[in-house]
């Protein structure tokens, strides 16, 4: 079986949804690429690379295809080096590295320039690769992160296009002021051309347009006429081609008028000025949006901390957080933002965990207790040992699964690839179509009237908005989702989730808080509750049985300290026994009370009703006399009935998978609506209910949060992880809710539903433009009405096309309410359950 490694690659100069195939079709022809994906929206590939391969390859394959990989140079101090050997070494340790597209190692300078694809390795990847060779290597600067290179770019080349729009106004103005005031302003136009001449007025015309286009448009030229030579052409080879046409007839109209039949001497500079303009305006404005869609990810780099304070000989020193390692020792003081995950040693204090777990308490840290970074810590001091850094942190997992399924291709793309594939050459075979239909059909002279459709044909259908209608809304909506705690760790699960006809919960730790509790404490006539349960607890407190902890934690939840216990039996299968400060305490089962010749009283008819509530319960006898009837249950989440209740509401159904007796799963069902109930269920079990749901043709969802749970949330169409739970739940999870709130799994359905319908809102616009308009822009509302569609019509149009698209999918960052899973709206992470216990009301 060959292995396969993936990576993300930065692409420069995709415009369109061609593009975005030619981009494909060159990575999946270079050597030891096993699979490509191009995002349009993200202005990235995921590659899937043999072992081996040479990622030089890739570099090599978009360069010859006219769309080359975003290359970043980084800089290395290595350390040990001594002759060039030692260079060799590096060197191949360094190339080894996924994404390093070469290196070169200075012996004299004791450095190492590594140029690698943007986003597909990170520097601390790259010195680790040094350091296991033998040589220990440092970043030189701590340099930005993946996204905020891409921030940079973007942020350049809207700076860029800026420029470009105001210098394409202020040339496109005068010539579109001169071909068509005098549609306005006779006498203006009058006055022009007595006073400067008509000639010279076309003159002025010709120089304005030679300018906007070799400068503002020289863009679509460079990219453009590459692509017709290679036999490729993009969107910007039709921009190209109806520019240059225009302008050439235009050309010729002013210099050779005799080369034409005398009532096609018209000219159309406005024409090829004003559509560069417009296009640059419409290109603009996809900046501006494409770069809200990245909002998520630059929240989220934005959490993690520039620097940390290290201790090192008593010493606390300042270093950069990708200098990090593990095992340092790192002092936090109050409000800082902690740097990476670790393990607290001293000293205590309050961390607001808001910023990515959403509760808006702080969390009590102790010596032992985990943190995270990008939290805040409170007003305390305290050190930690610094177990996760660099890739390894939560919050870089978390980034890069956002990154995965914001660059994803759902199944729907499909139909896009195989229409775009074909689309561009399409269009210009319909504007030649045109031009000559015209030419043939309609009234002489029809030379221009024939150019003008061609022209427009070309312009008004090219497809961008084809090509972002599908990885914008991506974007936005799995963004989103991470604000809201909901993390699809695979993009096509936005897809698969949307199209889910069942629901299945685990019971356990899911739809139960996962941790039995003292619900009810019932006590016989002569006794107090306080006091009985504290001679209990004083009891159980040396078992470690579930029913004996929830007694213990209640008692102590309480204010209440165990006593001391003597002479303490176990009675196998019956309960325990002890003298407590004197008195002879027992509990256990009805049966055990019965033996020892204790009549229950109106305890038993209390006990049975617990039991019926699928409660498990213990009596208690004091001196021989029964004094109490005990119950302990796992409780039901706060959320999770109107969680269940939102999921029928969507007209969903609900099932609940179990491993408990089926008495107690049925009466947890029972109360909280459920459909379905599987209970008594091994892991095995699980998976084969998972299959028996299936069989009614509709696709599974399944939630849980346990290791016993992984085999069935890989069984199901999505699996739902809690993020409270075990990583091997998560691993097994298309979806993490990251806060562990069962609320999380609304917002899921809700994002997976508002993304889908964007998805084909936007599908349904740009096809549909292209369907309407494409016709008109040919003149077949011509011999009806009239009408002639204006290349810059066409122009303006096709730009809004687009922008529509993007404004379309922006919508999706208002989705879903803002619940408890990520409700101060930022990503949420997960954190250890917290052990203490509330107290109980009996």
């Amino acid at each position: 079986m060959t292995t396969t490694r993936s990576l993300t690659v930065a692409v420069d100069g995709m415009s369109c949804a061609s593009c975005v195939k030619r981009v494909e079709k060159a990575l999946r022809g270079a050597d030891g690429v096993t699979g490509a994906d191009a995002n349009l929206a993200a202005g990235t590939a995921t590659i899937g690379l043999s072992e081996g391969a040479d990622p030089a390859a890739v570099v090599a394959a978009l360069d010859a295809a006219g769309y080359p990989a975003v290359l970043e140079d980084l800089t290395f101090d290595v350390e040990a080096m001594s002759c060039a050997s030692c260079v060799g070494r590096v060197e191949r340790a360094l190339r080894a590295v996924p994404g390093v597209v070469a290196a070169s190692v200075n012996l004299a300078s004791g450095t190492a320039s590594v140029r690698v694809l943007e986003g597909a390795a990170d520097a601390s990847a790259i010195a680790e690769a040094a350091t296991a060779a033998g040589y220990p290597a440092t970043p030189r600067s701590d340099g930005d992160e993946a996204a905020a290179g891409r921030d940079e770019r973007m942020a350049a080349e809207e700076r860029a296009l800026r420029r470009d729009v105001v210098v394409a106004a202020v040339l496109a103005t005068p010539v579109f002021l001169l071909a068509m005031g005098g549609h306005v302003f006779p006498a203006a136009e009058a006055w022009l051309d007595g006073t400067f001449g008509h000639r010279t007025l076309l003159f002025v015309q010709f120089a304005l347009t030679a300018a906007v286009l070799a400068g503002p448009g020289r863009r679509f030229y460079a990219k453009g006429v590459p692509a017709l030579l290679r036999a490729a052409p993009d969107m910007n080879s039709l921009v190209a081609l109806g520019t240059a046409a225009a302008f050439a007839y235009s050309a010729v109209a002013t210099f050779f008028p005799m080369a034409l039949p005398e009532g096609a001497r018209h000219v159309y500079y406005e024409a090829a000025a004003v559509i560069v303009l417009l296009i640059l305006v419409g290109r603009l404005m996809e900046a501006r949006a494409k770069g809200r869609t990245g909002a998520a990810i630059r929240k989220l780099a934005g959490l993690r901390a520039k620097t940390a304070r290290v201790l090192k000989d008593g010493a606390e020193i300042d270093t950069p957080i990708d200098r990090l390692a593990p095992g340092d020792v790192i002092r936090v003081r109050p409000g800082e933002r902690i740097a990476v995950d670790g393990t607290v040693i001293e000293g205590t204090s309050f961390v607001d965990e808001s910023m990515l777990t959403g509760e808006p308490l702080p969390v009590g840290k102790h010596p032992g207790d985990t943190v995270v970074g990008g939290t805040v810590n409170g007003a305390g001091s305290f050190a930690f040992t610094a177990e996760k850094v660099g890739a390894e942190t939560t919050l870089s997992q978390i980034i890069r699964m956002v990154q995965a399924a914001q660059g994803a291709k759902l199944p729907i793309q499909a139909l896009v690839d195989r229409v775009t594939m074909v689309f561009v050459p399409a269009v210009m075979a319909a504007a030649a179509l045109t031009f000559v239909a015209w030419l043939a059909f309609a009234p002489a002279p029809a030379l221009a009237d024939a150019l003008v459709a061609a022209v427009a044909v070309l312009i008004i259908a090219c497809p961008c908005a084809m090509g972002l209608a599908t990885p914008t809304s991506i974007m936005v909506g799995t963004g989103r989702a991470a604000e809201l705690g909901v993390l699809f760790r695979k993009g096509d699960a936005l897809q698969a989730l949307h199209e889910v006809g069942v629901v299945a919960f685990d019971k356990t730790g899911t739809l139960t808080e996962g941790r039995p509790k003292l619900t009810d404490l019932v006590v016989a006539p002569g006794f107090l509750e306080n006091e009985v349960l504290r001679l209990v607890a004083a009891v159980e407190a040396t078992s470690e049985h579930p029913i004996a902890l929830a007694i213990v934690a209640a008692a102590r939840a309480r204010g209440i300290d165990p006593a001391a216990a003597a002479n303490f039996r176990s009675l196998t299968g019956l309960g325990v026994a002890a003298t407590v400060e004197g008195r002879e305490v027992r509990v256990g089962s009805a049966r055990h009370l019965a033996g020892e010749g204790i009549a229950l009283g109106r305890l038993e008819a209390a006990g049975d009703g617990l039991a019926k509530a699928a409660k498990s319960s213990v009596f208690v006898a004091i001196d021989g006399a029964a004094a109490a009837v005990v119950a302990v249950a796992d409780p039901v989440r706060a959320e999770t009935r109107t969680v269940v209740d939102a999921l029928h509401g969507m007209g969903l159904k609900v099932a609940m998978i179990s491993g408990d007796a089926k008495a107690s799963a049925e009466a947890v069902a029972a109360s909280l609506g459920i459909d379905h109930v599987v209970a008594g269920v091994m892991p095995d079990g699980k998976v084969a209910a998972v299959e028996s749901l299936r069989e009614s043709g509709r696709r599974v969802a399944f939630v849980g949060d346990g290791i016993n749970d992984a085999p069935a949330l890989a069984a199901a169409d999505i699996g739902i992880a809690v993020g409270s739970g075990t990583d091997v739940a998560i691993e097994s999870a298309e979806v993490v809710l990251m806060s562990g709130d069962l609320a999380g799994v609304l917002s899921a359905f809700e994002i997976s539903r508002r993304t889908m319908a964007n998805i084909q809102e936007n599908l349904v616009w740009a096809f549909g433009y292209n369907v309407a308009l494409i016709p008109v822009a040919a003149g077949v509302l011509y011999p009806a009405y009239g009408i002639l569609l204006s290349p810059m019509l066409a122009a303006g149009a096709m730009a809004l096309s687009s922008v529509f698209v993007l404004t379309n999918a922006l919508r999706l960052r208002f989705a879903g309410s803002k619940r408890s899973s990520g409700a101060s709206g930022a990503p949420a992470t997960r954190r250890p359950r917290q052990t203490a216990e509330r107290p109980v009301e009996a």
